[in-house]
């Protein structure tokens, strides 16, 4: 047998395999997939009215973890769609930004490990985003846990005595406060400890893999994000979604009404919501 026709063989099995496990993969994905969607009162209405009307309320926001990922999309999209008069963010150092989108920012810089003393940062806000957080591999078992716990629920706390209402916090597909991984189990302690506060509204997102090229080089993210990307354009999955995505809905959402004071968005909710949008 030639060279090419012994290639030709072998790339075609190859093809055949490979089709084969994508098969097989979306019907594991289908079996494990997210629970049915949260269901909303006003999901029916026209988001361009949504934003007009809430836009009149004269609403203010803050935003913990603006520098990361989410936190940055999650801004732009704020500022694009202008749906509050006054946006904070709150982080431990001064962001720089160019463009006079950004010229009415607020920017309080704050120490996590004294957050008592900086409890004016959090007043007079209707609305808090919180998309702050680290990785065990990046800090460590301890300084994980006081990021994603510690400062995430200290900080709600003080929100929460300084009026804000509605409070929007990023989780983790499988956050669960009972699991025996330790960034589940703390995802899932801290969205728990929060729902004790009484927020009058209170969501929490549940993403898969952040489909995002992230700044840092982290090589095992970014193979799962490559991967997924790949397959979730020829099929859906509840395991991954971009990251545009997510910043929308969460805009989205804080104009919408549920039918419940605290919701839970898996990656399917946060899919369906994301793609709803003023025009």
């Amino acid at each position: 047998m030639s060279l090419s026709k012994l290639l030709g063989t072998t790339l075609g099995k190859a093809t055949g395999l490979l089709a084969v496990l994508i098969v097989v993969i979306a019907a594991v994905l289908n079996y494990f997939d997210d629970p049915d969607p949260v269901k909303y009162t006003s999901m029916a209405e026209d988001m361009k009215t949504l934003e007009e009307n809430f836009r009149q309320q004269n609403k203010s926001c803050f935003i913990l973890g603006a520098s990361g990922e989410t936190g940055r999309m999650l801004l732009q999209e704020l500022l694009e769609r202008n749906i509050f008069s006054k946006i904070t963010l709150i982080g431990r150092r001064q962001l720089t930004f160019e463009g006079k989108e950004y010229e009415k920012l607020v920017q309080e810089v704050v120490d996590f490990e004294k957050l008592d003393e900086h409890a004016a940062a959090f007043q007079g806000h209707d609305v808090g985003y919180c998309c702050l957080g680290t990785t065990r591999a990046k800090a460590g078992a301890e300084i994980f846990v006081r990021v994603d716990h510690d400062y995430v629920l200290k900080s709600a706390e003080l929100a929460k005595s300084g009026g804000c209402t509605q409070f929007h916090l990023e989780s983790s597909r499988g956050a669960d406060k009972n699991s025996n991984f330790l960034y589940l189990k703390v995802k899932g302690q801290v969205e728990a400890d929060i729902e004790a506060l009484g927020f009058d509204r209170y969501a929490i997102y549940r993403p898969g893999v952040l489909l995002v090229d992230r700044q840092e080089s982290r090589p095992a993210e970014w193979l799962a994000r490559k991967f997924l990307g790949a397959f979730s354009s020829v099929c859906s999955t509840s395991m991954a979604i971009p990251i545009q995505v997510v910043a929308k809905a969460m805009v989205s959402n804080t104009l919408l009404q549920p039918e419940q004071k605290t919701e839970i968005l898996e990656n399917k909710n946060i899919a369906s919501l994301g793609k709803i949008e003023g025009k």
